[in-house]
């Protein structure tokens, strides 16, 4: 299936390029698939740093307040029990939680291939020859993206990140690069536009084409 190709100075190419109907051309979208991907990936790199005290790793509580019997109130052992303020904390997080949750490899190269397909088929997907800004300049990149009509949350997804495109894009809160190995799910959905550069575009191809192979028998 053919799609509009640009060249480096932003300008529409008259040759398309033909990119791959099983990768991009994919019309049945399983949201479940597509969500439980998202949320694996987040899950996954989700930090353990909140930790609390248990009674036994607060400071104090060493002393009996009152005797145990003969006052008239409950018998305590410590102040630092859960059940008063300034105590311990009962179930609260230890820092040892594991959140991860498993996706199949095969399900979460599936979820991409509908994610492009998705951004392909709505008109959101734009491959051009190749970026190579000649400054670090953020006015040289945003001109390319406004020749491009390219609007909202754009992900560029190249083959080398080179440090000009890096250093250009940094002050763009709209814009974010990758190099395409590192491509996922969370930001093939967050973003609204998608630009893969033509290398970038056949290392995508080749990686997603076992697992769609693998799929269809």
């Amino acid at each position: 299936m053919p799609t509009a190709t640009y060249m480096k100075n932003g300008s529409k190419s008259s040759t398309p390029v033909k990119l791959d109907s099983d990768i991009f051309g994919v019309h049945e979208v399983n949201h479940r698939l597509l969500q439980q991907s998202y949320d694996s990936y987040l899950a996954n790199g989700r930090s353990r740093l909140a930790r609390t005290k248990t009674r036994g790793l607060v400071r104090g509580g060493g002393r009996k307040p009152w005797q145990q019997k003969g006052s008239g109130r409950a018998r305590v052992g410590s102040r630092r029990t859960p059940l008063w303020r300034g105590g311990g904390i009962i179930f609260g997080p230890t820092g040892n939680e594991n959140y991860a949750k498993r996706l199949s490899t095969n399900a979460k190269r599936k979820a991409i291939v509908q994610a492009l397909s998705s951004h392909n088929l709505s008109g959101s997907l734009r491959v051009i020859e190749s970026i190579g800004l000649k400054s670090t300049k953020t006015a040289e990149l945003t001109k390319l993206l406004k020749k491009m009509d390219v609007k909202g949350y754009t992900l560029i997804a190249t083959d080398n990140l080179d440090t000009n495109l890096k250093l250009a894009s940094r002050n763009l809160d709209s814009v974010k690069t990758i190099e395409v190995k590192y491509i996922n799910i969370a930001r093939l959905l967050d973003a609204d536009t998608v630009i893969l550069t033509k290398p970038a575009l056949t290392l995508l191809s080749a990686w997603l084409k076992p697992s769609v192979k693998k799929d269809q028998e």
